[in-house]
């Protein structure tokens, strides 16, 4: 609906309540409303959903067409990193919010600091979402507020061209309102529970939930040892459980991306279920670390399972978990993949332990085999020395090929000593073009990084401090900050603007006409920094 459709809105409704509404401005309504898009989480869950589905055929016509985001542990970096997106490439297409559980962990927990294990309370997830778009809302209303105060200047001015262009851009003005793909760890408990959260987040706004396939009671981070999965129908009733509450709540294009963990988890807590040999409860144990075990050996307390006239004993630890042959990750991931994708999971996420696109999309190969279409979401992870590995990439395929390589040492590839050579500069151009060359070759739809605003709240904090506190002073943060933020146009200098002050001036001129006691004023220092 236009703007001026909404004022015609507005007005036939104020006009039908008669006298005790005539202090009702319909133009002021229907500028709230269009500052107000999305009503509830539900409405922007439905929204977006339907743009990461149309992303999604996209990059199966063009795997140029990937996606991007980074994670956000807070509703003002998401809203930052929206409002900056739009100012540096004009819209905010093919880039999401990621939703990371490390950082819900890590920053948000009342628990304070902990480690990415499900310990912290599962609330907070959802929590954080309705923060997110909260803020992201807000960058809507904050936007179309300063264009319609250009354009009321424009209308007293009597500047036609502008009023027109400025009503245009209020009628076609892009929402900050981006999907966000969203981290539910392993469910924090039974299917039931998986299904009460994601009611919750998808309430709040998540249009795509991310699942994993480890134990919930051993959730490790995937990048930390000790991993636990379980067989694939304990993971498959958790992913039926999130598409109940998708439908449930209306969401029917409602995404689940199912993130295995087999790669480095080397450890399950069950012997799957077995009918029959070949069927998925059998596939699951074949991978066991077994021994056989002659009737006459059997010791007190031992497990078996039988397998073609066979009795076998699975490897089991003291901590009662069962282990899995060594080298069998690979096999296990392309299994897990093909079973969520073959019962309602939408896309993957294959947790590795390295940024490589040959081993990527070795495995993607094969889940392409028996499903055409399967693509992932991919961690861009901190949790990667990517010079070292970069480095040691371009060693390994420079030694391949024949070429001398005795000027570096292979383990020594991260040193400063190595800056500007020929082999750090290829690095440096295989990271710029790792997104687009692993969409490209190895299936990755939507390329994420986790936790980097993690990362950059605390180096430049660090680098805050060491000035401030220095020798430089308050120089440290005028050259260091602010200054950098008013000739690179960083909206929030004017930090009460960016806060809503302008927004609730405009709220308190319609409650309160000439008796507004209005807080942006000549006084206000903020005119310090007026264009």
């Amino acid at each position: 609906m236009t703007y001026a459709a909404e004022i015609q809105r507005q007005r036939a409704t104020i006009a039908s309540l008669g006298a005790k509404w005539a202090a009702i401005d319909p133009d002021t309504a229907a500028r709230m409303a269009v500052q107000n898009r999305f009503r509830t989480g539900l409405d922007i869950a439905r929204y977006t959903a339907k743009i990461m589905r149309e992303d999604m055929a996209a990059y199966d016509a063009d795997p140029a067409s990937y996606t991007q985001s980074l994670g956000c542990w807070h509703g003002f970096i998401g809203q930052q990193k929206m409002i900056s997106i739009k100012k540096h490439f004009g819209t905010t297409k093919g880039r999401y919010l990621y939703l990371s559980g490390w950082m819900v962990a890590a920053l948000r927990s009342e628990f304070g600091p902990l480690p990415d294990q499900s310990m912290h309370e599962k609330t907070s997830v959802p929590a954080l979402i309705e923060e997110l778009y909260t803020f992201l809302r807000q960058a809507d209303a904050r936007e179309l507020g300063m264009l319609f105060r250009d354009l009321d200047a424009a209308k007293d001015a009597g500047d036609a061209v502008n009023t027109h262009r400025l009503l245009r851009e209020i009628d076609e003005h892009q929402t900050h309102v981006v999907p966000i793909i969203a981290d539910i760890d392993a469910g924090f408990g039974n299917a039931e529970a998986t299904y009460l959260l994601a009611r919750k987040m998808i309430e709040a706004g998540a249009c795509a939930l991310q699942i994993e396939n480890q134990v919930s009671d051993e959730k490790q981070c995937g990048h930390q040892d000790g991993k636990v999965t379980v067989p694939h129908e304990d993971f498959l009733q958790k992913i039926r459980a999130i598409r109940y509450a998708f439908l449930e709540l209306g969401v029917e294009d409602g995404i689940i991306v199912a993130r295995t963990d087999s790669l480095g988890a080397g450890l399950t807590k069950q012997i799957a279920f077995s009918k029959e040999p070949g069927d998925l409860g059998d596939r699951y144990n074949a991978f066991l670390d077994c021994e056989e075990v002659a009737p006459s050996d059997i010791a007190n307390g031992q497990v078996f399972i039988s397998r073609q006239g066979k009795l076998l004993a699975p490897k089991r630890l003291p901590s009662n978990l069962y282990q899995f042959r060594a080298g069998t990750g690979e096999d296990r991931c392309v299994l897990d993949c093909i079973t969520a994708l073959e019962n309602g999971a939408d896309l993957l996420w294959i947790e590795t332990e390295k940024p490589h696109i040959g081993q990527i999309g070795g495995m993607v190969n094969r889940i392409r085999e028996v499903i055409p279409n399967a693509k992932l979401v991919y961690n861009n992870s901190p949790s990667f020395n990517w010079t070292l590995s970069f480095r040691q990439q371009v060693f390994d395929a420079w030694e391949a090929e024949g070429r001398d390589v005795s000027d570096y040492d292979r383990a020594r590839l991260m040193s400063v000593d190595y800056d500007g050579t020929d082999l750090a500069d290829e690095a440096d151009e295989r990271i710029r073009t790792f997104q687009k060359d692993a969409a490209r070759e190895a299936g990755i739809f939507h390329h994420l990084i986790t936790l980097p605003t993690y990362h950059t709240a605390a180096l430049s904090t660090d680098n805050l401090a060491r000035e401030y506190f220095g020798g430089a002073g308050m120089l440290g943060y005028v050259k260091g900050v602010q200054r950098k933020e008013i000739r690179e146009g960083i909206a929030c200098v004017k930090h009460q603007n960016m806060a809503g002050s302008d927004i609730g001036d405009d709220h308190k001129e319609a409650f309160a006409g000439e008796a507004a006691l209005k807080a942006g004023g000549k006084d206000n220092t903020m005119n310090q920094f007026a264009a």
